[in-house]
């Protein structure tokens, strides 16, 4: 494991418009052709050195026609195309930039270049942050002073010491451009029924209008240091009661709050075309949510998309991707996107735990196919105890830096998300990718240059010898036993 550290904080990766949810696109035959086409595999493989690597490079297609049941294949249709591709990455909050702000200068550099580099990295290009506070900040704050309704003591003079100084350079190293958007955890506590901004409690229905003027004035702030703001969720996590920031919204409370405060209040500030994202919770209730929600044309001509999270498995049970397609099916005018998740209870002895990547795999693959337009993970990077956290809600993230010994630790789920994130670019298409064996999860996209990037993920421990299939030609590739691959061709 020594070993696949070093090559993991050396790797710097060999290279390689408005968007919603569409209904597929009548194509004719013949508009993809694989001829003069050669497919390149990258791989990632538990009990392997492999970490992105190149495992096979200038395959070609050859006829192939009919396959049969015996046949283990993963057949793919670059002509019918789907929903928008928006963009993957993760969130920087106060933790990700007090744990980058303690680490030696060439370990900053090596983190931007990880994470936000197209060529070297994994090319990230989109990011969440959070409004003041949050569980992962090193304490609770608000940007005014308490019991100031008018907000006039507001100043984000407390994000400049090291956040606002970690997205500028996360923008410049995404080659200058970043697609933001921002997430309340909780009110100030004087505008909650609660009086405090932990635990829960609702927003008073008289500091509405100041809150939605937070909003207005949070964006703006940010906007003349530089950091330009593409959206906002309305709430992080409406129905949950947390021991850190947050507030319940039902989904009434969400409808009115929208329509009649921060939606007519962005607009009339000029800040009308700023995308809005409701729910930002789990897939369990989502479809109750966004119907409730979504029931009133006035509030429904303010929300841009759905934000969701895959936290519902504190139930035991497991991810409800089947919710997403239902919803995705009802309102395929509005986006959906995954806003949020991690692997929580943070353990050093489990970071070589192979789970950990599969969960994202599964999760992307599954998201990505019942129409999800972008992906955003946890924290982009977190310290040596999965913070800091002032709650003791310690997490995983993809990658670990010891601020003590200045080492950067990679989990493998970096490589999972970097198996997207890498390949697939902000404005591709999904295409058709299916599989006829259940341990092959797949999914695929075409670019815009015209290149198609397929997913395949073996969740087993069998290694499978496949036929990717395309229009009667195939190429045979070999799945190793828990790894993911992604075809580019």
């Amino acid at each position: 494991m020594k070993r696949i550290l070093i090559i993991a904080s050396a790797i710097y990766l060999t290279s390689c418009s408005e968007n919603k949810t569409e209904q597929p696109l009548s194509s004719k035959p013949g508009e993809f052709s694989t001829n003069e086409k050669k497919v390149t595999v990258y791989t990632t493989a538990d009990s392997t050195a492999y970490r992105l690597s190149v495992t096979d490079s200038s395959l070609q297609f050859a006829d192939f026609g009919q396959p049969a049941e015996t046949q283990v294949c993963v057949f793919v249709d670059p002509v019918k195309t789907f929903q928008t591709f928006l963009g993957i990455g993760g969130a920087l909050t106060d933790a990700t930039a007090e744990t980058f702000a303690k680490m030696p200068k060439e370990k900053q550099q090596e983190l931007l270049t990880a994470f936000f580099d197209k060529q070297k990295g994994i090319g990230y290009t989109l990011a969440r942050t959070n409004i003041h506070s949050c569980d992962f900040s090193s304490g609770s704050y608000t940007y005014i002073k308490e019991g100031d309704k008018e907000l006039s003591s507001f100043s984000i003079d407390h994000d400049k010491q090291y956040r606002i100084p970690l997205i500028k350079q996360a923008i410049a190293a995404a080659g200058g451009k970043l697609t933001l958007y921002a997430s309340p955890w909780s009110p100030p506590g004087f505008m909650k029924d609660s009086t405090h901004m932990l635990q829960g409690g609702k927003l008073k229905p008289e500091f509405y209008d100041a809150w939605a003027r937070y909003y207005v004035k949070f964006i703006k702030a940010y906007e003349n240091e530089g950091i330009p703001v593409w959206g906002l969720s309305i709430q992080n996590e409406p129905m949950a009661k947390q021991k850190w920031e947050s507030c319940i919204y039902s989904a009434e409370d969400e409808a009115n709050f929208l329509k009649n405060n921060l939606g007519p209040t962005l607009a009339k500030e000029g800040l009308g075309d700023k995308k809005i994202i409701i729910w930002d919770h789990n897939r369990d209730l989502i479809y109750q949510r966004v119907s409730t929600t979504l029931r009133d044309p006035e509030v429904a001509k303010y929300v841009w998309g759905i934000g969701y999270h895959w936290y519902e498995t504190w139930t035991g049970g497991d991810m409800q991707f089947e919710n997403l397609k239902r919803v995705a099916e009802t309102f395929p005018d509005k986006n959906l996107l995954f806003t949020e998740g991690c692997a929580e209870s943070f353990n050093p002895e489990r970071m070589t735990v192979w789970a950990l990547g599969e969960r994202y795999g599964s999760s992307m693959i599954n998201d990505f196919n019942a129409g999800t337009v972008g992906w955003t993970d946890w924290n982009v990077f977190l310290d040596e105890t999965g913070g800091p956290n002032h709650v003791g809600n310690f997490c995983f993230a993809p990658v670990h830096a010891d601020t003590k010994t200045g080492e950067v630790h990679y989990t493998n789920s970096y490589y999972y998300v970097g198996h997207f994130s890498k390949f697939i670019h902000p404005g591709a298409k999904r295409i058709i990718s299916s599989s006829n064996r259940s341990d092959l999860l797949t999914t695929a996209f075409r670019n815009e240059d015209g290149s198609v990037a397929v997913v395949v993920m073996n969740k087993g421990s069998k290694q499978f010898d496949y036929k990717l299939w395309v229009g009667g030609k195939t190429v045979d590739i070999k799945a190793l036993p828990h790894s993911i691959a992604t075809l580019v061709f």
